[in-house]
């Protein structure tokens, strides 16, 4: 930080009366657009003002509604000419408005940020993605401008580490928030029983029957074909009272949906089976099932899935891969009694025969315990009240410094 910025410097002050400025690419009905706005709503609640700029969308609205400000300004874009006139409109949106934090969500964002509040009384918080993109030029010169906030927020450890490495970013400059999800909209209590039985009769499971879900886009680094070597492996243990559903985008798979079909009629558990799709009814897909397993072999983009199938109350298998492993409660991280789910290594069938039959094999009060504790934990670290909270301690944290 320059000496004329770090002169510029009001006194120190609280949230209250703080103004709040959030750059989106646009306040479209996605994870970055939903997260301005739960912020803005937040940032409200504090007493504080919210402002946020990016191209329009569905939720633009939705932040007006409850006294968010809006601005239009394009910024999804690397075209220098255009984050120079952004960097022009931000210096004098700073000033005018008597802005104290601008938090960037997106790399061209970034850079007009930092252009704009390079001598100016502000501070500047970064937001990475999910994706940790290859390491390429230009792409990672380019995405350099959201490692030089005064903070710097990350989705995940495993993000994090990997842009630490990258970036060369001090730890104590990195804050780590995960992404959050609709835990309104996943909550079991908002999932009726008629949903529930509609979406078993759609994949064609008896009442009786237990339900392994297996979510995500049916692709080979997605690990479905361990799901199946495990399944044959529990029945040669003498357990056939389950299906699996895989639930999943199909499109431009069909070699690899006819190999998962070959191989479950070579161990004769085609008829425990099923391919169902991608759901349109998410929350009653999750609902319906009884064990959750995502058996990615690369690690995934997010751990929403994850996340998903907790704050429905579900315990969730998972593989040891990428952020999935920070999105679930279990040995070694947490004692047994408090597991939401269990961790296996990717591709290792035993592991994960294992695992389902452990989440098969609980009786009805172990079960609903899981549960319970599976929703309490996506509510305290996914909820979007929470993951708000977290980035207002981000702000204050900031503003507490200023001196």
């Amino acid at each position: 930080m320059g000496p004329v910025k770090e002169n510029l410097r009001r006194k120190p002050r609280s949230l209250s009366g703080a103004t709040i400025l959030q750059i989106v690419p646009a306040l479209s009905d996605d994870p970055i657009g939903h997260a301005a706005v739960d912020i803005a709503l937040t940032l409200l609640q504090s007493g504080a003002r919210a402002i946020v700029a990016g191209d329009g969308g569905p939720l633009v609205g939705d932040l007006r509604a409850f006294g968010g400000e809006w601005l239009p300004m394009p910024n999804a874009t690397f075209n220098p000419l255009r984050i120079n006139a952004n960097a022009r409109k931000l210096a004098h949106l700073i000033a005018g408005e008597r802005i104290d934090i601008v938090h960037a969500h997106s790399a061209g964002a970034a850079w007009s940020a930092l252009s704009a509040t390079r001598r100016m009384p502000v501070f500047l918080v970064t937001s990475f993605p999910d994706e940790v993109a290859a390491h390429s030029w230009p792409g990672t010169s380019l995405r350099s401008s959201l490692a030089r906030g005064d903070r710097v927020i990350a989705p995940s450890s495993y993000v994090s580490r990997a842009m630490i490495e990258r970036y060369a970013i001090s730890p104590d400059r990195i804050a780590v928030i995960p992404r959050s999800v609709d835990t309104a909209k996943f909550n079991p209590a908002a999932v009726s029983a008629e949903r529930i039985a509609a979406i078993r009769r759609v994949w064609g499971v008896l009442p009786q029957m237990r339900v392994v879900l297996v979510t995500g886009r049916i692709a080979p680094g997605n690990g479905q074909m361990s799901v199946i070597e495990a399944a044959r492996l529990l029945v040669a243990g003498g357990d056939r009272n389950f299906a699996i559903v895989f639930a999943g985008e199909d499109r431009g798979q069909g070699a690899l949906v006819k190999s998962l079909w070959a191989r479950a009629r070579q161990h004769s558990i085609d008829t425990l089976c099923r391919v169902v799709g991608q759901p349109t009814d998410m929350p009653a897909a999750l609902a319906a099932a009884d064990l959750v397993v995502v058996p990615a072999l690369k690690p995934p983009l997010s751990g929403r899935a994850v996340a998903e199938a907790q704050a429905i109350g579900r315990p969730v298998i998972a593989t040891t891969v990428g952020v999935l492993p920070e999105n679930v409660l279990c040995p070694p991280r947490m004692r047994d009694d408090l597991r939401t789910g269990w961790l296996v290594r990717p591709n290792n069938v035993t592991e994960m025969a294992r695992a389902i039959g452990a989440a098969l094999a609980m009786d009805v009060t172990a079960y609903e315990a899981l549960g319970a504790r599976a929703r309490q934990f996506a509510e305290f670290a996914f909820s979007p009240q929470s993951v708000a909270e977290a980035i207002r301690g981000v702000y204050t944290s900031l503003l507490a410094r200023d001196a």
